[in-house]
């Protein structure tokens, strides 16, 4: 596996890790966590940003975000799944893009 891939599983984990904390200590909401990623994913989707990619790209870009709000929603009872568990909910959650019909 690339190192490059690896380094950003440890970040992706890093900052799902960060987030849990964060509504265990009471600063953020799982809602909140979960409108400001719905968000990312949004303003990474729109037509000027995604317009000219691919739907495997736009699956690339999105990802870390999808990844992490499936993080997010384990919260906060639940230890986080491991990166391998939900790179597969990704993949299984994913829906199509309109212009795939």
């Amino acid at each position: 596996m690339n190192v490059a891939n690896l380094q950003l599983e440890g970040l992706l984990m890093a900052v799902a890790a960060i987030n849990h904390v964060l509504v265990k200590k009471g600063v953020l909401s799982v809602e909140e966590i979960d409108i400001a990623l719905r968000k990312a994913e949004a303003s990474e989707t729109n037509e000027e940003r995604s317009g000219g990619m691919s739907a495997s790209s736009r699956d690339a870009v999105n990802f870390p975000i999808r990844l992490l709000e499936l993080a997010n929603q384990c919260q906060p009872e639940a230890d986080i799944p491991s990166f391998s568990k939900l790179a597969r909910m990704v993949g299984q959650m994913k829906e199509p893009y309109n212009d795939q019909m």
